[in-house]
């Protein structure tokens, strides 16, 4: 369960990351779109930037050690936003939960834009789905001075769950990840910067899914963090015929597993029950 026992300190802008035991990223969408909590903190069609900090407070109180914040959807199905209309979402929030709460926020986007500002803004790490290989985006990342999280995707959120397809998924996730570590190097960004995302539930079957999470421990061994997202995802509904706000016991279930797999962040969005649940695998493997 010791996530990265050479290493285990993470530098994220002023913050530094003890990945000793997996910590717990809570999940915090300025959308009005995303599948669980899309359209939570509007109030008509207006982002309510108070319920925004209220909610991100809440999180830090019951455990989450980093706040991701996310202006762009990438449920099954989702369209593109418009780079300005992200920078509008997002840029507010972080500014925000930065001044008023001193939090570790992580920004959820793949748009150059976006990460220079929120690296401006003081937001601590990049996590993007699409492994930072939008037009401009490694650079962005590169200059921010910020640890990236690589994550990979087949296809694109408006397509991806439409027939994935893998000869070998491990193989091909992982010759992914190899690739775009590949090229952070050769863009300066050292191995110290990076953490590596599966990416479950993009572009995969349950099967798929499963695979990957048997074998997580492989890609642990490379060294780098490992940052898990399952929380409330179509593979519980699969798995246990759940709607969305019926899925805990499922993502806790999932959560345990990557934690025990070697897991360095959990993202997820029931924060309290996740803490509690590393507690007491903690206390079990020690």
């Amino acid at each position: 369960m010791h996530s990265n026992p050479d290493n285990p300190l993470l530098i994220c802008g002023r913050h530094q990351l003890d990945l000793t035991r997996p910590v717990v990223m809570g999940i915090l969408n300025t959308t009005p779109d995303s599948f669980s909590d899309g359209g939570s903190y509007y109030t008509g069609s207006a982002l309510n930037l108070d319920l925004v900090v209220r909610r991100a407070e809440q999180m830090m109180a019951e455990g989450a050690q980093i706040i991701d914040v996310g202006g762009e959807s990438t449920r099954p199905g989702a369209v593109t936003v418009s780079e300005q209309e992200e920078l509008d979402r997002v840029a507010p929030v972080v500014e925000a939960l930065v001044d008023k709460l001193g939090a570790l926020v992580s920004v959820d986007t793949s748009t150059a834009s976006v990460i220079t500002d929120s690296a401006k803004k003081g937001a601590g790490l990049i996590n993007d789905v699409r492994a930072l290989q939008r037009d401009g985006a490694l650079l962005a990342a590169a200059a921010s001075g910020l640890p990236v999280c690589l994550m990979h995707m087949q296809g694109q959120p408006d397509s991806m769950q439409q027939n994935p397809h893998y000869d070998d998924v491990i193989a091909e996730v992982s010759d992914f990840l190899h690739a775009r570590i590949a090229a952070c190097h050769a863009q300066g960004i050292p191995s110290e910067r990076i953490i590596l995302d599966p990416g479950f539930g993009f572009g995969k079957t349950l099967a798929h899914n499963l695979a990957l999470l048997r074998r997580l421990p492989e890609l642990g061994d490379w060294g780098y963090p490992l940052l898990v997202g399952m929380s409330r995802k179509s593979m519980v509904a699969q798995l246990l015929n759940r709607p969305v706000d019926g899925r805990l016991p499922g993502s806790l279930a999932l959560a345990m597993l990557a934690a025990e797999r070697g897991a360095a962040i959990i993202r997820v969005h029931d924060v309290a029950a996740t803490v509690d649940v590393l507690k007491v695998l903690a206390a079990v493997v020690e």
